[in-house]
C-alpha cells in the first residue's frame, strides 16, 4: 500500500512541473510578438515624412470657376459631337460622289456606243440620201422653170397694160440663139449685167480644183462675187462601170447639175430711167460685142415688164437682137447644166 502511494505522488509532481514550463514558454512567445509589433510601429514613426511642396497659386476652385469649367466641358463635348457628325457626312458625300462618278462613266460609255451606232446608220443612209438629193435638185430646177413660165403666163394674161403708142418695129421672127449672148437682169426697174461667162469660168476652175476630192453623191459650192453676182451650183459625183476592151473598169464621173445666179444684195443695178435717158450705159456694156452675132438676153421679173418693152426698143435701135426670160418674183436665175444648159430665143 505504502509503495503504491509513493509512486502516485511522484507522478503528480512531474505533471505540474511540465505545465509550468509550458506556461512560461507561451508567455515568452507572447512577449516576443508584442515587442516585435511595438518595434515596427516605433520605426514607422521615427522615419522622416516627405513634405509635398505647396503651390502658392493653387487654391480651391469656387462656384463660378466650376460653372465655367462645366460650360467649357459642355462646349467641348458639343464640338466633338459636331466633328463626328461632319465626319459621317463627309463619308456619306464621298460615297455619293463615287456612285455618281460610276454612273457618269456608265452614261459616257452608253453615249459613245450610241454615237457609234448612229454614225453606222448614217453611213448606210448616205448613198440613198445622195441619190435622193440629186433627183430632188433636178426636180426642183425643172419645177422652178415651170413655175416661172406659168407665173409669167398668168401675169401676162391678167395684166391690163395702159394704152400706149407702139412704135413701129419689124415683125419679129423667133430663132434659137447660137451666137454670143449678153445677159441683163431687170428687176425693180433696175438693169444690171449678169456675168454669166465669167461666173461659168469660175465654176469650171473651182470644179476642176475640187472634183478630185469629192465623195460620191451630191454637194454644193459657190463662186464669186463677180460684178456683184455670185453663182451657187450643185455638183454630182458617181462611180460607173465602163467597158475597156475585154475588161470592165470603174470610172468616177463628176459634173455640175444646176447653178443659180443672183446678186449679193438688193436692190442691185442702174435705174432703168437713167439707162433709157442716156445711151452711155448701154454703149459701154455692148461695145465689146458685134451687133450682127450678139443677142441681148434680159431676165425680166414681173414688176419690170413695162420697162422691158422700152428697153427692147432701145436695144433694137442699136441693131441687136433681144430675148426675154421671164423670172418668177423671189426666184434666182437658174441654169440647168445637166440638160446641156438653155439657149434663148431671139427676136
Amino acid at each position: 500500500m505504502s509503495g503504491r502511494r509513493r509512486r502516485e505522488g511522484v507522478s503528480v509532481g512531474h505533471d505540474a512541473f511540465l505545465d509550468i514550463v509550458a506556461n512560461l514558454v507561451g508567455i515568452l512567445i507572447i512577449l516576443v510578438v508584442v515587442l516585435g509589433a511595438q518595434s515596427e510601429a516605433i520605426l514607422r514613426e521615427a522615419k522622416p515624412k516627405t513634405v509635398q511642396p505647396v503651390d502658392p497659386k493653387a487654391r480651391i476652385a469656387g462656384q463660378v470657376e466650376m460653372e465655367t469649367l462645366a460650360t467649357v466641358a459642355a462646349r467641348a463635348a458639343s464640338a466633338q459631337a459636331d466633328s463626328m457628325r461632319l465626319e459621317r457626312t463627309i463619308k456619306l458625300l464621298d460615297s455619293k460622289i463615287a456612285q455618281q462618278a460610276e454612273r457618269r462613266t456608265i452614261l459616257l460609255t452608253l453615249l459613245t456606243e450610241a454615237e457609234a451606232a448612229w454614225e453606222d446608220e448614217q453611213a448606210k443612209l448616205d448613198d440613198a440620201r445622195r441619190d435622193a438629193a440629186l433627183r430632188n435638185a433636178e426636180a426642183e430646177a425643172l419645177k422652178s422653170e415651170l413655175t416661172e413660165l406659168v407665173g409669167a403666163r398668168a401675169q401676162l394674161e391678167t395684166e391690163q397694160p395702159p394704152v400706149v403708142a407702139i412704135s413701129h418695129l419689124p415683125t419679129p421672127m423667133a430663132k434659137t440663139v447660137f451666137g454670143e449672148e449678153v445677159y441683163f437682169r431687170l428687176k425693180n426697174d433696175r438693169l444690171s449685167v449678169i456675168p454669166f461667162k465669167l461666173l461659168t469660168e469660175e465654176i469650171g476652175r473651182n470644179f476642176r480644183r475640187t472634183s478630185g476630192s469629192l465623195r460620191e453623191g451630191v454637194s454644193d459650192a459657190a463662186v464669186g462675187p463677180v460684178r456683184g453676182y455670185v453663182a451657187r451650183y450643185v455638183l454630182s459625183r458617181s462611180n460607173e462601170l465602163v467597158s475597156d476592151g475585154n475588161a470592165i473598169a470603174r470610172m468616177s464621173r463628176a459634173r455640175v447639175v444646176v447653178a443659180s445666179f443672183e446678186p449679193l444684195q438688193e436692190p442691185h443695178g442702174t435705174p432703168i430711167e437713167q439707162v433709157l435717158a442716156n445711151d452711155d450705159w448701154l454703149d459701154v456694156e455692148l461695145s465689146r460685142y458685134p451687133a450682127e452675132t450678139t443677142t441681148v438676153t434680159v431676165a425680166v421679173y414681173p414688176d419690170s415688164y413695162g420697162s422691158f418693152r422700152k428697153l427692147r426698143e432701145k436695144i433694137y435701135a442699136k441693131g441687136y437682137a433681144s430675148a426675154a426670160r421671164p423670172i418668177k418674183d423671189g426666184s434666182p436665175i437658174y441654169v440647168n447644166f445637166a440638160g446641156g444648159g438653155t439657149r434663148s430665143v431671139a427676136q
